[in-house]
This record gives C-alpha cells, structure tokens and sequence, in this order.
C-alpha cells in the first residue's frame, strides 16, 4: 500500500465527459424543534459568509430536519463538522427551469421516460439568465444525469454557485 494514499492530492472534480460534476451537496441537518434554533443555525452559516442557495424544512413535533445547499461546500463542510449537529449529507440535482409555460413538465418528462422517482423537490435562491432553479432529490442520481442529458434543460453545478452566478 501506497504510503501517499489520501495525501493532499485535489480529487479531480470533472466527469468523463470533460463537465463540473453535475451534482449539488445538500447537507441535511437534524435539529430540536424550538423556537430561535433555526435562527441559531443561520446566523452560524452567514457569520461565516456563506449563502444559503436553497432551504426545505421538514419538521415534526420533537425535531426538525433542515434541509440545505450552500454556495461553498466546502466552507459549509468544514463549519457543520465543528457544530456538534448531528448533519448527513446526499447528492441532489439542480436544474436551471426552462423558459416553458410549464417548466416543471419540462424536467418530469425525461425523468418518467427514464423511470426517475423524484422524491422530493424545493426552489434554489439561483437564477441563470433570469430563469430560477430546483433541487430535485431522486431516486437514481446516475440515471437521472443520463435521462437528462440529451435535452435542452441546464444541470447547476457546484462551480455555478461558487461563482455566485445570480442569486435572488
């Protein structure tokens, strides 16, 4: 075995196809449900000049869990392991809505021809020449980049928020 195995080397961030890898980070965050802790957990985020580009709440009478997408992953990765919450973290797809009178048909048709199951869906504070985005969790990440590739619709990136492309 290597004695560099896991050095410092970047991992290589571009798919085989020469693209940004075509995911967003969602860190899911699992909090007591009380009043001010999600007031708490933003003011951690934006203390250290992130920006929260996409939010879903799910909550219940004991706890909340917090779903969310930033701007610097990897800034927002290194905060959440100093907090003590208790965060996981999945990959989801964001996808600029097309200029359509029914932007949302637009994403589904492809997903369904593919047998896509979308869990679940929220908006991203992320706009690409004045359209908005979508975060879609669904249930085959591979088969849904496959499904959507050959269509006109635009998949955000990491890089895209980084480089803070517009933002609401």
């Amino acid at each position: 075995m290597s004695s560099d195995y896991g050095a410092m080397t970047p991992t290589e961030t571009e798919t085989a196809r020469g693209r940004p890898w075509a995911c967003l980070r969602q860190f899911s965050v699992f909090m007591e449900n009380r009043v001010g802790n999600l007031t708490d957990l933003m003011r951690q985020i934006e203390r250290d000049d992130l920006k929260v580009v996409g939010l879903s709440i799910l909550d219940s009478v004991d706890f909340a869990v917090t779903r969310m997408i930033m701007d610097n992953y990897e800034r927002a990765h290194e905060i959440f392991a100093l907090t003590g919450l208790t965060v996981f973290e999945n990959d989801v797809i964001g996808i600029v809505l097309p200029d359509d009178p029914q932007p949302f048909t637009e994403i589904c048709r492809p997903l369904l021809r593919a047998e896509v199951n979308i869990h679940y869906a929220y908006p991203l504070m992320h706009r690409r020449r004045g359209q908005g985005s979508v975060a879609l969790y669904v249930d085959d990440l591979d088969l849904a980049l496959t499904a959507l590739e050959p269509t006109d619709l635009t998949v955000v990136t990491e890089q895209d928020l980084a480089e803070g492309d517009e933002f609401l």
